[in-house]
């Protein structure tokens, strides 16, 4: 049997070009549908906090086994992506 190699993220294309979509390989930590639109509101979230600690997200969306981040249109794709997906990994492997 070889070894897990821990939580894995898709990330995917949306209508909008300011977000994406990141699918887990398991349903969202917390469950149910919720959204964010700064990291005040995000507070009691560690998945979200986390995600709003990565430059240029903008938003949220939570929803069974997907997390959609709007990113400011300033920001680019190449370098949020990377740092999304590695605190999304992050706070899966901790819980």
């Amino acid at each position: 049997m070889s070894p897990d190699p821990g939580p894995r993220v898709q990330v995917s294309a949306t209508p909008n070009p300011n977000a994406m979509k990141f699918t887990l390989a398991r349903a969202v930590p917390g469950g149910g549908s919720r959204s964010y639109t700064s990291r005040f509101e995000a507070l009691d979230d560690p998945l979200a906090t986390a995600l709003f600690e990565v430059p240029g997200v903008q938003s949220l969306f939570f929803m069974a086994d997907f997390i959609t981040v709007t990113k400011d249109p300033a920001a680019a794709w190449e370098e949020l992506v990377p740092a999304a997906t590695a605190a999304i990994n992050e706070q899966l492997s901790r819980g």
